[in-house]
């Protein structure tokens, strides 16, 4: 397999020298993608003299996400099948290449991810603010990729296969921050097979500037969003199954029973006679089975994680070419 590592470089020139550096051999390619860095990425690069490296600059700043998908389409057009993103700031140990790519090179996968929860003595490394953060997301990206088995999903130390690459829908890739999620997202909608692999992360000097704040108030929304994409592709649009009945009888059934009991509660209340116990079974009756389909859908969710690889699958056909970065190649 012809390997691509990808590195999205933005106020990195101070680690990239030696990310590059710490490349393997058996890597054919490294793509550097120049974010519009105000640092100066390619003189950073000149002392490495190697031969693998092409380096590709956005004239306007696009995102680690934008970055990642320029680096991928560069690879894919160097003829590589596997694609691994590697952040310019150190924290990604590349020795850890051969661990990462192994799940996508067996063919059991056709999405492989680092994962740090699994190393207790490497977590406590985290800082805590960013551990908490990570946990909760943690959960709220599980139910809206569908993925439940897979944790630290917005670790981004990643590998793809190219073939899986190119039948992802691109426009709804997020550019930025939300790239990892959003990329894990859709990888459900088409059900790519994801497997975790555990892979300590590094913490030394480097900043992270994603925002706090940001994240709190954005990142929910798009999870939810992408978690009703997900039902709509998954189990209504590609298939119906019982979890698309449980899914539309069970939110019913809820609303059935908050609007009638609400009714006849505010009716007792300004009437003080109290609803018949007809009126109230029903209202209780329906509120239970309605929450008991969601629950059962839920649960039916869990276990339908995909199991067959699409990397193996025929190559679609090529995207009309869209409107192409202005790339400047070393």
């Amino acid at each position: 397999m012809r390997l691509a590592v990808i590195i999205p470089a933005y106020r990195v020139a101070k680690h990239i020298a030696d990310v590059v550096a710490g490349i393997p051999p058996f890597v054919a390619s490294i793509v550097v993608v120049d974010d519009a860095s105000p640092d100066d990425i390619p003189g950073a690069l000149r002392q490495v003299r190697d031969p693998r490296v092409r380096i590709v600059r956005h004239e306007k700043n696009r995102g680690v996400g934008g970055a990642v998908m320029t680096g991928y389409d560069e690879a894919v057009r160097l003829g590589c099948d596997v694609m691994i993103k590697v952040d310019g700031d150190g924290q990604m140990d590349p020795g850890r290449i051969p661990a990462l790519i192994a799940p996508i090179a067996a063919g059991r996968a056709d999405y492989a991810k680092g994962n740090r929860f699994l190393h207790a003595a490497e977590l406590q490394q985290m800082p805590g603010l960013r551990r908490f953060g990570n946990t909760v997301l943690t959960f709220l990206a599980k139910s809206a990729s569908g993925y439940w088995s897979i944790y630290d999903p917005t670790n981004g130390y990643t590998a793809i296969h190219a073939q899986v690459w190119r039948q992802l829908r691109r426009d709804r890739i997020d550019s930025r921050y939300f790239f990892e999620t959003s990329l894990l997202i859709e990888l459900g909608c088409l059900r790519a097979v994801v497997e975790d692999v555990a892979i300590p992360a590094r913490y030394a000097d480097e900043a992270s500037s994603l925002s706090i704040l940001r994240t709190a108030f954005e990142f929910p929304w798009k999870l939810f969003a992408g978690f009703l994409r997900r039902l709509r592709t998954v189990y209504f649009l590609y298939d119906f199954t019982p979890v698309s009945l449980f899914l539309l009888t069970g939110p019913l059934l809820v609303a059935f029973s908050v609007f009638f009991g609400g009714i006849h509660w505010w009716r007792s209340f300004r009437t003080g006679i109290p609803a018949t116990t007809g009126t109230v079974m029903l209202a209780v009756v329906t509120l239970i089975l309605g929450v008991q389909l969601v629950l059962q859908a839920l649960a039916l969710d869990m276990q339908s994680a995909p199991k067959v690889p699409l990397q193996s699958a025929p190559a679609p056909l090529p995207e009309p070419p869209g409107e192409r970065a202005s790339q400047e190649r070393d």
